[in-house]
C-alpha cells in the first residue's frame, strides 16, 4: 500500500512541477478514458472467472454494501473538505 502511495505522491509532485507543458494538457484528456478502459477489462477478468461467478448471489450484497459504504464515505469526505477549504471568502447567511 505504501508503494501505492509513493507511486501517487511522485505524480502529484512532477505533475505540478511539470504542469504548464503541452503535453501534460493532453494527458489529462485521457485520464477518464484510460480509467473506463481499466474497469472495463476488470470486468471482463471478474466475468471469466468462474469461481467468482458462482458465487456472486452469495457475496454480491457483501460487495454492494461495500461499494454504497465507500461512496457515501468519498461524499461526506468532499463535503468537510468543501466546507473547511473551498470556502472561497463568502460567508454564508445564516439565520
Amino acid at each position: 500500500m505504501f508503494t501505492v502511495i509513493l507511486v501517487m505522491a511522485a505524480g502529484v509532485a512532477t505533475g505540478y512541477v511539470l504542469r504548464r507543458l503541452p503535453l501534460l494538457q493532453r494527458v489529462e484528456r485521457t485520464t477518464s478514458l484510460t480509467i473506463l478502459l481499466l474497469l472495463f477489462i476488470l470486468g471482463l477478468s471478474v466475468g471469466s472467472n468462474r469461481l467468482i461467478v458462482d458465487n456472486l448471489a452469495r457475496f454480491g450484497w457483501q460487495a454492494a454494501l461495500l461499494a454504497v459504504a465507500g461512496l457515501a464515505g468519498s461524499v461526506l469526505a468532499a463535503v468537510v473538505v468543501a466546507r473547511l477549504w473551498l470556502n472561497d471568502g463568502r460567508k454564508e447567511d445564516r439565520p
